[in-house]
């Protein structure tokens, strides 16, 4: 059996002792992580390493960010994904942090062979705003990463990709489908890039939702969402044939958003027998 999980820490750093109270309590053998918000160089892995886990980072200092964490090997480790674009800010970028800046590959994906499963951890862009600069920006990143994986699919038997799309699936993997009329994450052109990467093979392996029967992995931080249960399912994992089929459970750990100072994501957990 091997235990596979998912989870946007939003900053590896604030995170920290959540993450390393995490991996003693849930002990997954691959820990696909997003938003680690550091340098590879700066990844705080002392603990992650004494447990067991070879660690995987690739960052880039205040943004984004990934990385894998695995305890059954990890060879074969790729930094972003062949013919990933990169985000050129146009002249009326709206974040003011970017304008003037070079285009720039962001550190949004990276994969790697851990004990005979290719998995590859992704970061897809958010898209913010239907008429900003970044929602062409993720539809090309969606297209180019379909591309990229359609060989990996037809070279590995057992196959993941798994992190945060930023693209809720279906109106039924959010509590208000009404509230996001007119907005990202629930657009035809990305749930068609959903449906691309599916085409290649691949199952949407749907986590029971705990305490609620709705598997949502997200709830914003304000006006009490994630106690009221306002959230939307946007981290997923999509298995090949071989390792879909051998799911034994999957789930989102609900537990790991409550408390003090936790990310705005659950992680998500699935057990196979590979």
């Amino acid at each position: 059996m091997v235990r596979i999980a998912t989870w946007n820490v939003n900053s590896v750093g604030a995170r920290l002792p959540r993450l390393n109270e995490w991996l003693e309590l849930a002990e997954p053998d691959v820990l696909c992580l997003q938003e680690i918000k550091c340098a590879n160089d700066a990844f705080p892995g002392e603990r992650a390493e004494e447990l067991g886990y070879e660690i995987a980072a690739h960052g880039e200092g205040r943004w984004n960010g990934v990385a894998i964490l695995s305890r059954v090997g990890l060879d074969d480790v790729t930094r972003h994904f062949p013919g990933q674009p990169a985000y050129a800010p146009p002249p009326d970028e709206d974040d003011p942090a970017l304008i003037g800046e070079p285009p720039k590959v962001e550190a949004r994906a990276v994969g790697a062979t851990c004990g005979g499963l290719r998995i590859w951890c992704v970061y897809v862009p958010n898209g913010r705003t239907l008429d900003s600069p970044h929602y062409p920006y993720k539809l090309e990143w969606l297209a180019a990463l379909r591309d990229a994986l359609e060989p990996e699919v037809n070279a590995n038997e057992r196959f993941v990709v798994t992190g945060d799309f930023n693209i809720i699936p279906t109106d039924d993997d959010v509590w208000d489908a009404s509230k996001f009329v007119g907005a990202t994450h629930v657009t035809e052109p990305e749930r068609k890039a959903l449906a691309a990467l599916r085409d290649l093979g691949l199952t949407d392996v749907i986590p029971r939702g705990m305490k609620y029967p709705t598997p949502y992995t997200y709830w914003d931080y304000r006006a009490g969402m994630f106690h009221k249960n306002e959230g939307m399912r946007i981290d997923l994992v999509y298995a090949s044939k071989a390792v879909a089929s051998g799911v034994k459970d999957a789930y989102v750990d609900r537990d790991a958003r409550k408390g003090t100072g936790p990310s705005d994501h659950a992680p998500v957990v699935v057990d196979v027998d590979l």
